[in-house]
């Protein structure tokens, strides 16, 4: 790279620089500032509100991999779907051939993806009420 080129990460790296004394200069104002006043409460881990009750090493529901699963499914949709649908009319205008082309591969991936919608509306994982 030329010297020009490297000036250009030049505020870039004092940005960093200066992010990075930040966190530092806080933290430890926080450590050397800081009240310490431990007590079984705050030593308890902490579950949502409720008291914590049996193992930490329980084994999941299947349900909770389900409902996972379709999150999965709508963000990995979410994430192709509009920058294909942004650049859709530009495959047009490239000529029709590649247009189609790139509106037959966005129809084989939500025929994959309605694949796994059937298979988690056939498992029940769709089925709020249950839960």
């Amino acid at each position: 790279m030329t010297e020009s080129g490297l000036q250009a990460y030049a505020p870039l790296l004092i940005h960093l620089l200066i992010a990075s004394a930040l966190a530092g200069a806080l933290t430890a104002a926080s450590v050397l500032v800081g009240w310490r006043r431990p007590n079984r409460a705050k030593q308890q881990a902490y579950e949502c509100g409720m008291e914590p009750t049996g193992d930490a090493r329980e084994p999941f529901s299947v349900k909770f991999y389900l409902v996972a699963m379709v999150f999965i499914l709508f963000d990995v949709e979410a994430i192709f779907l509009y920058p294909w649908a942004y650049i859709y009319r530009d495959l047009i205008k490239l000529g029709p051939s590649v247009g189609l082309y790139g509106f037959a591969e966005m129809m084989v991936y939500i025929a994959i993806l309605l694949v796994g919608y059937f298979y988690l509306w056939k498992k029940g994982a769709l089925d709020w009420h249950k839960y």
